[in-house]
């Protein structure tokens, strides 16, 4: 069976704008639906004796949140398979084993009992910094939840070429018949002497030039295989974290990588992911990679 898109689910209204949205991409994508709600009401309300019948108040709840869930999908996409689960441990260690079998792992951007200062929950940090599937924060304004703008932005790292991300990118286009704009920053040297040859004159449009030449490189491979997506290369000179969360306002989906290296332990994700998570303006899919480059994303 092909692997499901899974979504986390809490029954906060972020969760349920977030199964909204899981829904629909399911359909586009042709995927199998999986709602998980993690609880551990039995650390806190123990094991059930099994002499009774009565079922603890905190299990009740947990199966209506998932319940509740799953009925939404179905009316929403009557044709759609869904399964659903209610697993007895943390939302993120849930979640994280889930993705492991998932084609697309989605988390709303806030849950229950997230303070009203936080820009974006714990759970969805985690869930993204960890997760070895790609990751869609789900966050934005109708516009951009209801996919109208028909545009998929993509980041592109300065390690791109034909990654992840850049594969993800075209393919959420194909399927949404959206145009891809995929944007690449570049930045004068800081370390440079004012005096060197490439600063003198117009020294950016060496820097520009360089940009678009690997920008081309990095898409070739999936343009090829999706020939019916409209391009929109653009390369800007600035921070790649500011750069994306402002053409964020007018893009359904921003589209960035994140890579993954063995053996670390704590969060995997650089400043621009980091960065487009907490503020940008349409939902954020974070594609992770293997190996120890050092990605555009972790520096700028």
């Amino acid at each position: 069976m092909e692997s499901p898109l899974v979504v986390g689910v809490d029954g906060s209204d972020a969760s349920l704008t977030a199964l909204d949205w899981a829904v629909d991409e399911a359909v586009r994508h042709e995927l199998p639906l999986r709602i998980v709600h993690a609880s551990l009401w039995e650390r806190y309300e123990g094991v059930v004796p099994a002499w009774t019948t009565d079922r603890p108040s905190g299990q009740i709840f947990a199966e209506n949140i998932a319940g509740v869930a799953a009925e939404r999908a179905r009316l929403r996409a009557p044709d759609l398979h869904v399964t659903t689960d209610v697993l007895a441990e943390d939302a993120s260690t849930a979640l994280l084993r889930e993705g492991q079998e998932g084609a697309i792992l989605v988390v709303g951007s806030r849950g229950r009992g997230e303070f009203a200062d936080l820009l974006l929950g714990s759970v969805g940090l985690v869930v993204a910094a960890r997760a070895h599937c790609p990751v869609v924060v789900v966050r934005g304004d109708r516009h951009a939840l209801e996919a109208r703008h028909g545009r998929v932005l993509l980041g592109l790292g300065d390690h791109d070429v034909d990654s992840p991300a850049v594969r993800f990118a075209f393919r959420e286009a194909a399927v949404r018949d959206a145009e891809l704009d995929v944007v690449h920053t570049w930045r004068r040297p800081a370390h440079e002497p004012v005096d060197h040859p490439l600063l003198t004159g117009d020294g950016g449009a060496h820097f520009a030039e360089r940009s678009a030449e690997l920008l081309d490189k990095a898409l070739e491979a999936a343009a090829s295989q999706h020939p019916g997506v409209r391009l929109r290369r653009t390369t800007v000179e600035g921070p790649a974290r500011r750069v994306l969360t402002e053409r964020s306002a007018a893009a359904d989906l921003l589209v960035v990588g994140a890579r993954r290296r063995d053996g670390l332990v704590g969060l995997e994700l650089g400043r621009v992911a980091h960065r487009v998570l907490h503020h940008a303006s349409c939902p954020v899919a974070v594609v992770p990679r293997r190996g120890p480059q050092t990605m555009e994303g972790d520096r700028s």
